[in-house]
């Protein structure tokens, strides 16, 4: 009696278990009547996830080598030189540029067991390499009459594919990507004056787009979709106008191994595993974020003030040259991360910049009597977006208290953005560290590098 009591729930687990590996695979039929390709797509280990498995070494050994998950792309794009603000778009002679870019990306695969990869249905992450020609892009003051050119740039950048739609041989996403690039030409009193865009040669990149993907057969793809893009410095120099491009791409996706995709079926068995919903009870719920930042500026005021109001025989007249005031920040943030990918909550920004002085003295010097302070204070609502240890931070806020001068009120707004990357270590209790950029209106006001920690509640 004993005995038999004792077995009949292992009779029960393996039932259950059997009964569970015939829904999926029901769901991953249906899956594969809107069109995926089951034989190739579909190689979750769904009995294995249900059976606890994927948290057995011996397995894991099994899973794909790394270079299994690389494959290469080609891109070309003909696109236009945007004018953001209306002094922009006056300088704007011929805004045609073009751009070339090259990445090696790495995919997630099914046999990856990943829940994070699961959740953004393989996504990729790539190393790319991008020439943009702009020396086609013509620029001229109202008040000058020679002209200047934009400069060619070349860019090393990080990027994140996201497929959102997918089928046998089409795929479509998103992706959003930075890096570092060099100008070869930027502003010069003598030899580019017109060039407000680039102050100086080494810059931040910014880009985002969508993407649609025809496979032509198990390797090779057709890709094309729409892109923007964005050089400038940060406000670490002047002038910092920024060059901003948007146009349509087309390029060729080359996968060495053959292309594999999500499925329902498939992505419900990594998600749901028992180390994954562990883990993701753990990581939901409400918590404290403490962030500190020390960056820094250069000052728009300067650039007006020597530009405009400086004879040419002042030894500052239309200089390249402007001093690097310090900026501070410090973010309280409350959010609740209700999802292993997001978190979002709201949160109080106290900014202080040792430059207000200096703003005082130039609204002096043009007469006005206006209230100055090094202090500033906001409230934003703020969204975290995490991949593993990699997290992107946006925020939008509204000053309730600022007080920089007649000059940051005539070009700033009375709100404010947030963006930045940060990468955490869970083995100091989630503490991150990071760099981001505060801007008015796309425009950077200044860039800062950020340590973070949080708090569960």
């Amino acid at each position: 009696m004993c005995c038999r009591r004792h077995h009949h729930p292992t009779r029960a687990a393996r039932a259950f278990v059997l009964a569970a590996t015939l829904s999926t695979a029901l769901a991953a039929q249906a899956v594969s009547s809107d069109g995926v390709d089951t034989a190739k797509a579909d190689i979750f280990p769904i009995e294995e996830a249900l059976q606890g498995k994927l948290e057995d070494p011996a397995y894991i050994a099994g899973t794909p080598f790394f270079f299994e998950h690389l494959n290469y792309s080609v891109f070309f794009s003909p696109g236009k030189v945007l004018g953001i603000d209306k002094w922009a778009h006056r300088e704007l002679i011929t805004d045609n540029t073009a751009s070339v870019a090259a990445e090696i990306h790495y995919t997630a695969l099914p046999t990856d067991y990943d829940a994070f990869a699961a959740d953004y249905d393989l996504p990729s992450i790539s190393l790319g390499f991008r020439y943009n020609f702009n020396h086609g892009t013509k620029l001229n003051r109202v008040t000058e009459n020679g002209t200047s050119v934009l400069g060619n740039v070349f860019t090393i950048y990080l990027k994140f594919s996201r497929p959102i739609w997918q089928r046998r041989k089409w795929e479509a996403g998103y992706y959003m990507g930075t890096g570092a690039a060099y100008s070869h030409t930027k502003y010069d009193k003598g030899a580019n004056l017109e060039n407000e865009f680039i102050g100086s040669h080494w810059n931040i990149f910014f880009t985002a787009g969508f993407y649609g993907t025809y496979m032509i057969d198990q390797h090779l793809g057709i890709i094309g979709g729409i892109d923007y893009a964005h050089h400038s410095n940060g406000a670490m120099n002047r002038p910092n106008k920024g060059n901003n491009y948007l146009g349509p791409f087309v390029g060729l996706r080359y996968y060495p191994q053959s292309r594999q995709t999500n499925t329902a079926a498939g992505k419900h068995a990594v998600t749901h595993s028992a180390k994954a919903e562990k883990e993701l009870k753990t990581l939901k719920g409400f918590y404290l974020e403490f962030t500190g930042g020390i960056g820094g500026k250069t000052l728009l005021t300067k650039w007006f003030d020597t530009q405009f109001h400086r004879k040419p025989s002042d030894p500052e007249y239309r200089t390249d040259k402007f001093e690097f005031y310090g900026a501070f920040s410090l973010q309280t943030d409350l959010l609740y991360r209700y999802a292993r990918r997001w978190a979002s909550g709201i949160g109080v920004d106290v900014f202080y910049g040792d430059y207000a002085n200096h703003e005082v003295r130039y609204d002096t010097a043009e007469g006005r009597n206006k209230t100055h302070s090094p202090w500033s204070v906001g409230i934003a609502a703020k969204h975290e977006i995490f991949y593993h240890n990699f997290s992107v931070r946006c925020g939008i806020g509204m000053y309730l208290y600022r007080h920089m001068g007649e000059a940051c009120k005539e070009n700033e707004k009375p709100y404010y953005e947030r963006v930045g990357v940060y990468y955490s270590f869970p083995k100091l209790r989630g503490a991150s560290i990071g760099f981001s950029v505060n801007a008015h209106l796309t425009k950077a006001d200044f860039t800062e590098l950020s340590i973070s920690y949080p708090i569960k509640l």
